[in-house]
Parts: C-alpha cells; sequence; structure tokens
C-alpha cells in the first residue's frame, strides 16, 4: 500500500520548508497531499503563491506522516488551525509521524504535547519556547521515535530525507539523495 503524506500550508509558511518535502518525498513515491488552512490559495512568507491540492478541512483520514513547516506567521496559523492541531495529535496517537521544522516544533509541536519527553531540534532561539521536559538538540535534524523535527530552510533537504528514511527505508532515502545529488 503505498504511502501517505500531508503537508499543512497556512497563510506566511517558508516556501523551501513547504515545497522541499513535497518534492522529495514525490520522488520517493510517496502520495503526498498539501493541504491549506483556510482555502487552496496560500500565499507564503515571502509573496509565492501556493495552490493547496485540498482544504485541510477536507482530509478525513490519517496519513503516514503529517509534515508542518515552520515559518512565521505560518507556524502559528497552523497552531491557531483545529482542524490541524487535530490532525497533527491523531496521527501521533495512531502512531504516525510528525514531522516540523523551524519555528513549528516550538510553536505548533510544544503546546500540543507532541513533543513531552522527547528530543528534538528547532530554529536557533526557538528552543527558548520548548517545556523543561524536552531536551534541544543541536542537530540540523533529530528524530526521536515517530517525531521528526528540523532546524529550517537550510536543512530542509535533509529533514525531507530522513522522512523518506522514516516511511520507506534507508535503501529508497539513499537513492533519492543520490538523484538529487546530496550524495555520491
Amino acid at each position: 500500500m503505498k504511502k501517505r503524506a500531508i503537508v499543512i500550508l497556512a497563510q506566511g509558511c517558508e516556501e523551501v520548508e513547504a515545497i522541499t518535502p513535497i518534492d522529495i518525498l514525490r520522488r520517493a513515491g510517496i502520495e503526498v497531499i498539501s493541504a491549506g488552512i483556510g482555502g487552496t490559495t496560500i500565499k507564503s512568507s515571502r509573496g509565492i503563491i501556493f495552490n493547496a491540492d485540498v482544504k485541510i478541512e477536507d482530509i478525513d483520514f490519517v496519513p503516514d506522516v503529517v509534515i508542518v513547516p515552520g515559518g512565521m506567521p505560518g507556524a502559528e496559523n497552523i497552531s491557531q488551525s483545529e482542524k490541524a492541531r487535530h490532525l497533527i495529535r491523531d496521527a501521533f496517537a495512531k502512531g504516525k509521524i510528525v514531522a516540523a521544522l523551524c519555528a513549528s516544533p516550538a510553536v505548533v509541536l510544544t503546546p500540543l504535547g507532541i513533543l513531552h519527553g522527547k528530543k528534538a531540534t528547532c530554529y536557533p532561539g526557538m528552543e527558548e519556547s520548548f517545556t523543561p521536559d524536552i531536551k534541544f538538540v543541536d542537530e540540523k535534524v533529530v528524530q526521536d521515535g515517530n517525531v521528526i523535527t528540523s532546524k529550517g530552510v537550510g536543512t530542509a533537504l535533509l529533514f525531507a530525507l530522513k522522512i523518506v528514511e522514516a516511511l520507506s527505508g534507508k535503501a529508497v532515502a539513499d537513492t533519492v539523495a543520490r538523484a538529487v545529488v546530496v550524495m555520491p
């Protein structure tokens, strides 16, 4: 059965952090659905217009991974969406992967309790929003169980490859990494 991913898009999201996982996961043969908060036309933090596949309200299943890009005010807009919060909590509760980068580990996942007792990373300085039970790790990408976190734009490709590895295995992730010239 084909793995399915949802990338949550919100007004003010960071472009590279949204598009990179969509691109890399599709290269790996994973079905990716972009879900827009407040509609399907999303204006990113730098004014690029995205056309989401669906409105987040139309999602009626729990995917294998929920991906939460950062950027401001994108992360805040995701954290204010009841449907996004429900989708993230539901995926986590069912043992599915929850993946977030940049500001989103602090702004979205921390208030939901997703990072409780876990190791995680985020955009530099945002770890100050982590609760004391979250172990901040100063690495580009951190996986702890079914949670994957990353620092930001510069780590988006490694973040996406880690999601591919978690869903489809290291061999598939390495094949994609070679195809996009991340590794020889």
